[in-house]
């Protein structure tokens, strides 16, 4: 597949390759990481300044009126760098909900999301839900003036940074019924709200969000009230297709980093890049980057897809490319890397760890392939 960025497009993702190459060294990441929120503030009011915040909204609401193309060149770059900031959790997801859904205080917390003096996060996954999206518990009792919430989420990205927490619950149908789930903006600090942090797997800072008896205005609903489930769907496809992009931009660097290690590691009299063996390993890893660079354009131009059908059988298409892509070339770094390649102190273990993370996130391959089997059946 051919691409070509447009002139914005190459300022776009030159500004963010600057961004990454002057802040995100190995030893600032884990600076970052030691901050208590888990991540850098002070990057965050970076993102601001260059507009990062903004991209996806549209200018006559204060943003910068870009594509989900845009975004992916954001993610690419920040896939290369091992960002930690909560970008895809406030910004793509929490930021999707906001683009997809009508609502009084849509506008105003537009404005603070793009200038930094807002987080935003969504809490919908749930224990048990096995990928399903439309799997939601969490119960809505109707009262004389809003809504109580009772229920737990998990998996929640920087649940304990947000500032509004964009909750689902089930307001009508059965617990796996895509009607009947409404969405609903929660402050963190609101009574009958617990969050517990923790730091996953990849170093990414996520919590798990109680709420008991969590008691709402009718302003609270985001949306039509059993109708969230349309506004959920389109905010998560633009995550997925954006991780996407995060992905090749990981891919990418595990497999300069490995070409690096093989030209400069002797062994047996030589550098090891002087077997072939070894040449035929970086060189399918560059084959598998590249396959899943295709998809993850396809993904990017295929998220505003307004038929249903096509847009999320297109993107799990995608999401199977890139989990397979992602594997091939994660295994490959680390066995070529050798025994250094497992450490926290060697890049390839974190960049390891992160593409371990993507593979699962928002559905991994066997999911999608299920999806995409579903979808042909019923077409």
């Amino acid at each position: 597949m051919d691409f070509d960025l447009s002139s914005e497009q190459s300022m776009l993702k030159d500004s963010v390759h600057r961004l990454m190459t002057q802040r995100y060294t190995q030893e600032a990441r884990q600076r970052f990481m030691a901050e208590p929120e888990g991540w850098s503030r002070d990057n965050w009011r970076q993102f601001a300044e260059l507009g990062l915040l903004g991209l996806g909204f549209d200018e006559d609401l204060g943003g910068f009126g870009g594509t989900m193309v845009d975004t992916m060149i954001v993610l690419e770059s920040f896939g290369r760098g091992l960002v930690i900031e909560p970008y895809l959790g406030s910004v793509v997801l929490g930021g999707g909900i906001l683009r997809h859904a009508e609502f009084g205080a849509r506008a105003d917390m537009i404005a603070a999301g793009a200038d930094g003096s807002r987080l935003f996060a969504l809490a919908h996954e749930e224990e048990g839900a096995r990928y399903v999206l439309s799997h939601v518990s969490t119960k809505v009792r109707r009262t004389a003036g809003g809504f109580v919430l009772e229920g737990r989420k998990i998996n929640v990205i920087a649940g304990d940074s947000a500032d509004t927490l964009f909750v689902t619950a089930r307001t009508g149908g059965g617990i796996r019924d895509q009607g009947g789930i409404s969405i609903f903006a929660v402050s963190k600090d609101q009574a009958g709200v617990t969050v517990e942090p923790y730091r996953a797997i990849d170093g990414s800072r996520y919590a798990a969000v109680t709420l008991a008896g969590v008691t709402l205005p009718e302003s609270a609903l985001v949306g039509t009230i059993d109708e969230g489930f349309a506004v959920l769907d389109r905010a998560v496809s633009d995550a997925l297709a954006a991780v996407c992009g995060e992905a090749v931009g990981l891919m990418e660097v595990m497999l300069h980093t490995v070409v690096e290690y093989l030209k400069t590691r002797n062994q047996f009299g030589g550098p090891l890049a002087r077997f072939q063996a070894l040449q035929h390993r970086a060189a399918e890893m560059y084959v598998a980057t590249e396959q899943a660079r295709s998809m993850a354009i396809y993904a990017a131009m295929m998220a505003g897809e307004p038929d249903d059908r096509e847009r999320r059988r297109a993107l799990s298409f995608a999401k199977v490319q890139i989990g397979k892509s992602l594997h091939f070339v994660g295994q490959q770094a680390v066995q070529l890397s050798g025994g250094i390649g497992v450490t926290d102190e060697y890049i390839v273990g974190q960049q390891f760890k992160r593409s371990t993370a993507i593979e699962r996130q928002f559905g991994d391959v066997d999911h999608h392939l299920s999806l995409i089997d579903a979808i042909d059946r019923h077409s």
